[in-house]
């Protein structure tokens, strides 16, 4: 969530408390968020499209489950940039100053949860398969084709949906000073449990097999054998994760620590730290294509060919020389044929054939 430090007196009257008995806490980065969020989303959305077309032409040229999981992870990252930048934070509180009905401001608020889960979870299918491909290969030849992970994707994002229902009655670190209650409490461990914990953990459990078994495989292999190198795949799911892992856990601790030991609403530095944790996660839907192009050659030529308008093919065809084999064979027949020939018509013929009838 992003959440913007202004509250209208209306907010005040609703909570009975005066503006002196709240000593809410001033935001020490002033408009220096907005600017963020503004080129953030400037930046990011069109980043991402691009990454999306791209990704597309990739996923239906190669049919590999690869690209189409990286095309539900651009996919929910721009529906994150969307609601939680555009809706949630420039439009809410930088444009209408939170003066919007509380109604429209839960429902937002569900729909953040959403696309949050979506861009998150999206990832741990991609990590599931790549563990499959490397560890049980001959499994994933027979479980990994394209309608399978397409409803695999669907899946993920259904649940997402359903997953940010509960949030509908999340608390409002900004406006409610009250202390949190049982309810705030079980969704503060739900959202980072479902976003940083439990994500977390498969990507930690499953990297590690995965590099695990890239070592075992080089360990046999012996010093003769050529060691085996990290692939393009898999380096790149070691990228995404990594950079996820970093840039989320400024603000799950923050969260944790507004819910046991200071309020956001009341201490400028807790404020402060809030601040620079959202900024860091949502940095989070606007590198991965910069990661693409580092790891991977195939997107950068399908940027490259969406960026100049080209619809050539994805690799090159190179034209395949004839075989020379068959043609050979077929000459040589062709001269072997005329050699009998030549060979019959000059043999003598035989004295029944010579024989002329009487």
């Amino acid at each position: 969530m992003i959440d913007w430090s202004n509250v209208t007196a209306s907010g005040y009257r609703e909570l009975g408390l005066k503006p002196e008995e709240l000593q809410r806490s001033r935001c020490v980065l002033g408009f220096f968020p907005v600017i963020y969020y503004s080129i953030l989303l400037c930046v990011g959305v069109p980043v991402n499209i691009l990454t999306a077309v791209a990704l597309c032409r990739l996923a239906s040229r190669t049919k590999k489950a690869l690209y189409y999981y990286l095309l539900a992870v651009t996919c929910s990252d721009i529906l994150s940039q969307l609601f939680i930048i555009f809706v949630g934070f420039l439009l809410e509180t930088a444009v209408f100053h939170r003066d919007v009905p509380e109604l429209l401001l839960h429902s937002v608020s569900a729909a953040e949860f959403a696309a949050n889960h979506a861009s998150i979870w999206s990832a741990v299918p991609l990590t599931v398969d790549r563990y499959v491909a490397l560890c049980h290969p001959l499994l994933h030849r027979q479980i990994s084709y394209p309608a399978r992970t397409r409803r695999i994707i669907a899946a993920v994002l259904a649940l997402s949906l359903v997953s940010g229902v509960p949030f509908f009655w999340w608390s409002d670190m900004w406006r409610n000073s009250h202390p949190p209650t049982a309810l705030d409490t079980v969704l503060v461990w739900t959202h980072v449990t479902i976003i940083y914990f439990l994500p977390c953990s498969i990507f930690l459990v499953l990297n590690s097999l995965i590099i695990h078994t890239l070592k075992a495989a080089a360990l046999r292999g012996g010093a003769r054998a050529p060691p085996r190198r990290l692939g393009k795949t898999t380096a790149m799911l070691l990228a995404i994760t990594s950079v996820f892992s970093v840039l989320w856990a400024p603000r799950t601790v923050v969260v944790i620590y507004h819910l046991y030991v200071s309020s956001v609403h009341r201490d400028w530095r807790v404020h402060l730290a809030y601040d620079l944790s959202n900024m860091l996660a949502m940095l989070n839907t606007a590198v991965n294509f910069f990661l693409y192009c580092f790891v991977s050659k195939p997107f950068c030529g399908a940027v490259r060919d969406v960026l100049l308008l080209g619809g050539g093919p994805l690799y090159p065809r190179r034209t395949r020389p004839h075989p020379q084999a068959p043609t050979d064979a077929s000459i040589s027949s062709l001269y072997s044929g005329n050699n009998k020939r030549l060979q019959r018509d000059s043999t003598p013929l035989s004295p029944r054939r010579a024989r002329k009838p009487s």
